[in-house]
């Protein structure tokens, strides 16, 4: 079997990941798989943070352009992926695996709030944490919440987990002639404006020299395939 590339990643997935055919909500059996993906990966002696989106609920960009103010609308985006955050907690442990959700924004009747020492120890103790609230700060989105706590908890990778396997010139799904990439530097992903994360996750990347993996979160097994180096992927690095 082969030894995976990383020991610490932040897993990084889109609130959209859940809504399996549906059009909003959790989608029960893709919430079960995504948690089986993660116990699996878990398994490999991996140590896991994962940060989720919340646009299954709401997109804080969105509903700003419906006379809610951004900073009002990323707040309840960031509530959203605190929800999110809880259900995965609840079906990793079904799986089998002991999890935590941590929230950047404080609100201690419902889970821990974030703190770097105590989410290295849980980390130390096999826990998955959920990395939920965002930065609990508007004008930043879930990429970027990803690669800051990846740098704070001294992870190897973030492993993008989307819906293809890899990154792109354009919207495959729209673009039949789009370019699939194996490999690209930050920088190249931001000359290019590729749009898989948003520009100030990348550059806070390239300033740590932060691998980005993206791979499509589809395949049963998907991120402990990654870990090891297999499956189809994009490696954003240097």
């Amino acid at each position: 079997m082969a030894e995976p590339a990383y020991r610490r990643v932040v897993v990084k997935i889109s609130g959209e990941a859940l809504l399996g055919s549906g059009h909003s909500g959790i989608d029960q059996a893709t919430l079960d798989a995504v948690a089986a993906d993660l116990v699996a990966a878990r398994a490999l002696g991996v140590s896991l943070g994962v940060v989720i989106g919340g646009g299954n609920f709401v997109r804080g960009v969105t509903v700003s352009g419906q006379g809610i103010a951004r900073p009002t609308g990323d707040s309840m985006g960031m509530l959203a992926t605190v929800m999110n955050a809880l259900a995965l907690e609840g079906a990793v442990v079904r799986a089998g695996a002991p999890a935590r959700t941590m929230s950047a924004i404080a609100m201690p009747q419902i889970c821990e709030t974030y703190e770097r020492g105590r989410a290295l120890r849980h980390l130390d103790d096999g826990k998955v944490v959920m990395l939920a609230g965002g930065t609990a700060n508007p004008f930043f989105t879930t990429d970027t919440t990803a690669v800051l706590r990846a740098a704070e908890l001294g992870c190897g990778a973030v492993l993008k987990a989307t819906n293809v396997d890899g990154v792109y010139s354009a919207d495959p799904k729209k673009d039949k002639s789009a370019k699939r990439y194996d490999r690209l530097t930050h920088g190249e992903a931001l000359a290019r404006d590729l749009k898989v994360m948003d520009a100030t996750a990348f550059a806070l990347a390239r300033e740590n020299q932060m691998p980005i993996i993206v791979f499509s979160i589809r395949e049963p097994g998907a991120i402990a395939s990654t870990l090891k180096g297999q499956g189809r992927a994009t490696i954003v690095a240097g």
